[in-house]
């Protein structure tokens, strides 16, 4: 129906007709019915296909490669990378190629988040931010934690025996009691001499053989001379490697880390290994005796009387609470269980924190008026005991 003004309008009860055949009309469109499987089907195959693309445009998962959080530390990061470099490094799993890939991926990881600007990058724009400019090297980074090392048989870090060895280096490392209570990594500068290749040539591989000589008829001569190889001269350049030392919770004192091949090198054959030796330094407030940690408090002895409460501040900020409402005596111990050093072997199992209380008594002298108050106050009476108090020791 067309009005005066040129305006037609549509009965109200002819649009689903009209409307339904304008679609229907439509070119390119077709009604799909979702409720049906097969409709179900073609969502999940778009929506399979959107999250595919998404992961491709976003790139790896650092953060799931290393199994650690997106707010993980740098020393959390440090660990999960020593322990799953070790487990799929290429020469451990010589017939897995997938072992390979995931080393690569670890050692891509490693490399992101264990570096600010870079992890900054990461966060913002995935790996398809880092793409320019990025060069991986997984192995220089594992080397970082364990030295260059070789195969041999099933001795995943083992030399070739029968190639001549440079000298070890064993350096005391110092570290604190806090560090070895809470675990941390040791950044250390190593400057090693290494053998580069110049001009020239040099005598190698020398050796002793036996040689025979005939001096006449039937008469011959052996005799020991030096044998030896033509090798590429080479010159020995000082080049810095940074080593990441891990120094694990609980570790003991003498406890030796090794970094293989980081030693003294050899002009025919393979360095030898630099060992660290754990050098526990002293702390002013605990003791440590194996798994357990010893500490002493002073009270005044108000405190020793009438009982008292505190905190101490453990190796990690945590708090020790202490409540005493008996008399405590000069000499008084209390143990605290679950309160020492972790177990190297089971960081789960600790020792115990044995606390003991020496009493602080008042300088000067004290009234006779006072001194009756606490005869009364004590009700002991005056009482002396002599005996030995080392008991055999």
């Amino acid at each position: 129906m067309t009005t005066a003004t040129g305006v037609t309008h549509v009965n109200a009860h002819m649009s689903p007709a009209i409307t339904h055949e304008a679609s229907r009309r439509l070119p390119g469109w077709n009604r799909t019915n979702m409720a049906t499987p097969s409709g179900q089907l073609w969502v999940q195959v778009c929506l399979l296909v959107f999250l595919t693309a998404v992961q491709i445009l976003a790139g790896r998962d650092f953060y799931k490669i290393l199994g650690v959080p997106k707010d993980a530390s740098t020393n959390q990061i440090k660990r999960a990378y020593r322990k799953l470099a070790m487990q799929y490094h290429p020469d451990k799993n010589p017939d897995d190629p997938e072992a390979d890939e995931k080393f690569h991926d670890i050692g891509a990881a490693y490399e992101v988040l264990s570096d600010a600007d870079k992890r900054k990058t990461y966060d913002r724009h995935g790996e398809e931010g880092l793409k320019e400019g990025s060069n991986f090297d997984p192995f220089g980074s594992f080397s970082s934690f364990f030295g260059d090392f070789f195969t041999d048989g099933d001795d995943f870090f083992g030399h070739h025996h029968d190639v001549p060895m440079g000298g070890d280096v064993l350096v005391d490392l110092e570290v604190t009691l806090e560090e070895l209570y809470n675990g941390e990594f040791l950044e250390i500068i190593r400057y090693k001499p290494v053998a580069k290749t110049t001009k020239g040539m040099r005598k190698c591989n020398c050796r002793q053989e036996m040689k025979t000589t005939q001096l006449g008829p039937g008469r011959f001569q052996m005799m020991q001379e030096t044998v030896c190889d033509e090798c590429p001269a080479v010159k020995m350049v000082t080049e810095e490697k940074v080593l990441e030392v891990e120094i694990e919770q609980g570790m003991r004192d003498g406890h030796e880390y090794p970094f293989l091949s980081e030693g003294e090198p050899h002009i025919d054959g393979e360095p030898g290994d630099l060992k660290f030796r754990i050098i526990q330094l002293k702390h002013e407030k605990f003791e440590r005796r194996g798994d357990d940690l010893y500490t002493n408090v002073t009270i005044s002895l108000e405190d020793a009387l009438t009982g008292f409460e505190m905190d101490i501040q453990h190796l990690d900020g945590h708090k020790v609470h202490i409540v005493r409402d008996k008399v405590t005596w000069p000499g008084s111990k209390i143990r605290k269980k679950d309160e020492g050093m972790p177990n190297y072997e089971n960081n789960n199992s600790r020792g115990v924190l044995v606390i003991t209380f020496d009493v602080e008594f008042p300088k000067g002298s004290i009234t006779e008026e006072n001194k009756e108050a606490l005869r009364k106050v004590l009700q002991q009476g005056s009482s002396q005991t002599v005996y030995n108090g080392l008991q055999g020791y």
